[in-house]
């Protein structure tokens, strides 16, 4: 059964936890030669990754045991080794590497002091009893807990709690405040056309709805994986579409009880327009954000939906007046 470190490791410095017993080949070796150096070294401990050096003894590549068993012996080692190595610099907490395992989900990092290869921490570190990691499943439940524990850790008191929320909840208030003056720019149009003021908070819940939904859509996707920009752009192409389809349905519906309710078509055209348009915009924002967030190297969970509220508010807010303005004179 996997347990995650306790809270009060998590801080320490991952020196402390890494290994020293890791597999070392030769760049220009062969693929026999590499294996038949090993059975010499006899290496002691758990085999995950082998690592590649230079002449100089730097690392150069990884190479995946099952890449070194399966290739030709005559294959040189350099072409076979994976080139861009995720390392982990000696400086770092536990903490950090964890975040890492979730980001790659690979086994084992190589931990650099000076640029020199000083050891490996290995997934171990964060398990116990696990005899197979290799096996998807259990990798998959290891990772996750990895995960809620973390989250978990960075609760651990009511002020850590306040210090890591408040200030993100300073962009409700920020948002509320540029929203008042927005309604006040708009205070004509809502003194001529009762109906425009009516609905409003309608107009705003629907397009907060979305907002929030696309933000837990875009949590949950991105949940231990590491963001990517290609990645994102496939799925705000289709969270946008799923926007225009969501926020056409809505204004249309309000829209009707408009006109059924009040007679005007333009209350009902700038409805169609403030949450058609509003959602769209909304959706598109709330997917972003942790992304965004997660490329910035903080966390979405805590500062995704105070922004994209703010976001969907204001976008809708503005479209919605702007349009009844406009068809009022």
């Amino acid at each position: 059964m996997a347990a995650a470190p306790e809270p009060e490791i998590l801080d320490q410095a991952v020196t402390r936890y890494m290994r020293f017993d890791y597999c070392k080949v030769k760049a220009e070796q062969t693929v026999e030669r590499a294996l038949a150096d090993l059975r010499v070294q006899q290496p002691q401990g758990r085999i995950i990754y082998f690592y590649v050096m230079d002449d100089e003894d730097r690392l150069v590549g990884v190479v995946p045991t099952r890449r070194l068993l399966l290739s030709p012996p005559e294959r040189p080692i350099h072409e076979i080794m994976v080139r861009n190595v995720v390392t982990v610099p000696s400086t770092a907490t536990v903490r950090e590497v964890c975040e890492l395992f979730l980001a790659h989900k690979y086994l084992a990092f190589p931990v650099l002091h000076n640029e020199r290869m000083v050891g490996i921490v290995d997934v171990e570190l964060f398990a116990q009893g696990i005899d197979d990691l290799e096996r998807t499943k259990q990798q998959e439940d290891l990772f996750q807990l990895m995960g809620m524990h973390l989250s978990a850790a960075q609760q651990t008191s009511p002020l850590a709690g306040f210090t890591s929320r408040f200030p993100w909840l300073l962009c409700n208030i920020g948002g509320g405040i540029a929203a008042a003056f927005l309604t006040s720019a708009f205070e004509g149009v809502l003194g001529k056309v009762v109906a425009v003021a009516l609905f409003i908070p309608v107009v705003l819940g629907l397009s907060e709805s979305v907002s929030i939904q696309s933000v837990t859509l875009a949590l949950h996707l991105c949940h231990g994986q590491k963001p990517t920009l290609a990645a994102l752009w496939r799925r705000l192409r289709r969270e946008l579409l799923t926007g225009v389809l969501l926020g056409m349905a809505c204004g249309l519906i309000l829209a009707l009880v408009a006109l059924a309710w009040q007679g005007k078509a333009a209350v009902a055209l700038s409805l169609i327009a403030g949450i058609g348009l509003g959602i769209a915009g909304s959706a598109l924002f709330g997917f972003a954000m942790p992304y965004a967030l997660r490329l910035a190297q903080r966390d979405p969970q805590v500062a995704a939906g105070p922004i994209a509220l703010v976001f969907a508010d204001l976008l809708t807010l503005t479209i919605y007046f702007g349009v009844a303005h406009w068809l009022m004179g």
